[in-house]
């Protein structure tokens, strides 16, 4: 079947998933109760690709007194929230390139010590109100990858930006490594 000819490009469809309180709950599972900063992440699925759109609230520091914004450290614990989400939901869903033989169990045993952070920068461009912002991640490749004839792992590249409704902004990209894989 090929596309009709309407003068404008084809788009590949997407799909959009509201956030699986369930699914967010047991992805939260690892962190201590006053650090689950992740509330809410609809998903977006297109093209073997995914990304998250999400809101946050952080209380209180988990480890500084209050700054009065986002600081590195909560900028990261919120990317790992976002992505595990994101890794989890396109698994259960069977959209993302190169989890296609994962299921959930593949993802709760590999959480914590086969998902490794490689690369993680960040450029904060206007304070970000930590108390309530949003945030949103995108895996922008994935490969499989066998260095050397060694244990094959995927290689993701991703980037992600934060925002508030006062005009914060910070962004940023990150490299993962998912080691130990099926």
């Amino acid at each position: 079947m090929t596309a009709p000819v309407t003068g404008q490009a084809v788009v590949p469809s997407q799909r959009s998933y509201p956030t699986d309180e369930e699914l967010l709950a047991r992805v939260l599972t690892p962190y201590k109760q006053h650090c689950k900063y992740l509330r809410s992440a609809e998903v977006t699925a297109s093209a073997g690709l995914t990304s998250v759109r999400s809101a946050f609230a952080i209380p209180e520091s988990c480890y500084i007194d209050d700054t009065g914004h986002l600081n590195s450290v909560e900028v990261n614990i919120a990317y790992n929230q976002m992505m595990y989400y994101l890794v989890a939901k396109s698994v259960q869903e069977g959209f993302l390139t190169g989890f296609e033989t994962w299921t959930l169990d593949d993802f709760w045993r590999h959480q914590l010590p086969d998902i490794l952070i490689a690369r993680f920068a960040g450029n904060f461009r206007r304070p970000v109100n930590a108390r309530a912002f949003s945030g949103e991640m995108a895996f922008c490749s994935v490969s499989r990858r066998t260095p050397g004839g060694g244990s094959p792992f995927l290689h993701a590249e991703t980037s992600y930006r934060y925002w508030d409704a006062d005009g914060g902004r910070c962004d940023g990209e990150a490299t993962l490594a998912f080691v130990n894989i099926p």
